[in-house]
C-alpha cells in the first residue's frame, strides 16, 4: 500500500516553518475564517488561488472546477457561493480563468475527453454566442486567448444574476463581482474590467 509517505513529511516541514514565523498562527487559524474573497476559478493544478495572491490560509474562500463554470444547476458552486455571501460575508467575489486552460482548448478544437464533455457544454455556450467574432481571429493561439476571456466574462455576469448575489445587493451588502485572467508564462493576473457592486452595473451582455 502507497502511503505517499512524501507529501506527509513536505506537510510537517511546511507547519514547521509557519509555527516558527509564527507561533500563534495555528491556533488562531482554527478558531474561526473570515476572508473577504471568494475564488471562483479553474481546477488546472497549475492555478493555485493563494498562492497566485500571495495569502495565507484563512484570507481566501475557494471554489474550483473545469474551465471555472458558473451555472445556475450546480448545487456545488451555489452552495460555495451562497455560504461564502451569507455566512463569511465576503466582500468581493473573483471569477479567475487562466491562459492556456485545456478544458476550452478543448472546446476551441472539438476534443472529445469523456464525461467532462457535458460540463464543457457550459463553455461551448459561450463559443456559440461569439462565434463570429472568434471566427474573426485566424491565430488559434489567439482565439484559445480569446474564448478564455469571454468564458470569465460570461460566467462572472453568471455570478451577477444568481439569486444570492441578487439578494444580498437588496441587502445593501458590500459586494463586488469580478472578472480577472492569470498567464501562466509570467505569473500575473490581468483584470478583464469587469467590476460590478450593483444590479445596475451588471452588463447585458458581453461583446465578442
Amino acid at each position: 500500500m502507497k502511503k505517499l509517505p512524501e507529501l506527509f513529511e513536505r506537510n510537517r516541514a511546511w507547519a514547521r516553518r509557519v509555527s516558527k514565523v509564527n507561533p500563534e498562527f495555528f491556533k488562531a487559524l482554527s478558531h474561526q475564517q473570515a476572508p473577504k474573497y471568494l475564488w471562483i476559478g479553474c481546477s488546472d493544478s497549475r492555478v493555485p488561488a493563494t498562492e497566485i495572491v500571495d495569502l495565507v490560509p484563512g484570507e481566501i474562500f475557494v471554489h474550483r472546477n473545469i474551465a471555472n463554470v458558473v451555472v445556475h444547476s450546480d448545487f456545488n458552486c451555489l452552495s460555495v457561493l451562497e455560504f461564502a455571501v451569507n455566512e463569511l460575508k465576503v466582500q468581493h467575489v473573483m471569477v479567475v480563468g487562466h491562459y492556456g486552460c485545456g478544458g476550452v482548448r478543448a472546446v476551441l478544437e472539438k476534443r472529445e475527453l469523456g464525461l467532462a464533455d457535458n460540463w464543457l457544454g457550459h463553455v461551448r455556450d459561450v463559443q456559440d454566442r461569439h462565434r463570429q467574432a472568434l471566427d474573426r481571429i485566424f491565430d488559434i493561439d489567439a482565439r484559445h486567448d480569446r474564448l478564455c476571456e469571454l468564458n470569465v466574462l460570461e460566467q462572472a455576469m453568471n455570478v451577477c444574476k444568481t439569486t444570492i448575489v441578487g439578494n444580498a445587493w437588496k441587502r445593501g451588502q458590500d459586494l463586488t463581482i469580478h472578472g480577472w485572467i492569470y498567464a501562466l508564462k509570467d505569473g500575473l493576473i490581468r483584470d478583464l474590467d469587469f467590476c460590478v457592486s450593483s444590479p445596475g452595473e451588471v452588463p447585458e451582455s458581453i461583446r465578442g
